[in-house]
């Protein structure tokens, strides 16, 4: 396979609007790493700036702009923070508006929490919703387990192992967004 000129597209989508969000600092500091990586275009997706109505629901209600983002994306880094055992509903609701843009594509999740398990039950509820919506999640997850210990009030990382541990997520990512491209666009379904 030949080295594709065009960069990959992997938008880093914050996934809660709740006021004093730990979690922002999190897709900061992913959407940073994002940033270093060469032959990758990313930008950081807030869906509390989203313009969705909550009073209905599925494609019939996207954000074009949104839904354009995601047809450009060759994979999507979703941060979200574990609320009640869970992801937040309305993560849920905005990914719900798009479907077809998913197909094919890339998916990897980061946990964060302020207990220690980071995460880790808000992303395997996450799992099988991202499955059903056509996307492809990588196997690698990153935890950011009590994230007041992480970063410190102004976002700054504490925790230097965090570096380690999201470029890693980060190769699988961009690898398996490489190969879905290539696939999409040179197999046949």
């Amino acid at each position: 396979m030949a080295t594709d000129p065009r960069p990959l597209s992997i938008p880093v989508v914050l996934g809660t609007v709740r006021q004093g969000r730990m979690s922002a600092h999190a897709a900061r500091f992913v959407h940073g790493r994002v940033l270093e990586r060469p032959g990758v275009e990313t930008e950081l997706i807030d869906i509390a700036t989203l313009d969705i109505p909550i009073d209905d629901a599925g494609t019939d209600i996207k954000d074009p702009v949104f839904a354009a983002k995601m047809t450009r994306a060759d994979a999507l880094v979703i941060v979200t923070p574990e609320y009640n055992h869970s992801f937040p509903g309305l993560l849920k609701h905005v990914l719900d508006t798009c479907l077809e843009e998913y197909i094919h594509k890339a998916a990897g999740i980061v946990g964060v929490s302020a207990g220690s398990f980071g995460g880790s039950r808000g992303i395997q509820d996450l799992l099988p919703a991202l499955r059903e919506m056509g996307l492809m999640t990588i196997f690698t997850d990153v935890y950011f387990g009590s994230v007041h210990k992480v970063f410190d009030d102004a976002g700054n990382l504490r925790d230097k192992a965090f570096v380690e541990r999201v470029d890693n997520f980060l190769d699988e990512l961009v690898w398996m967004a490489t190969t879905l491209r290539w696939g999409r666009e040179n197999v046949a379904l």
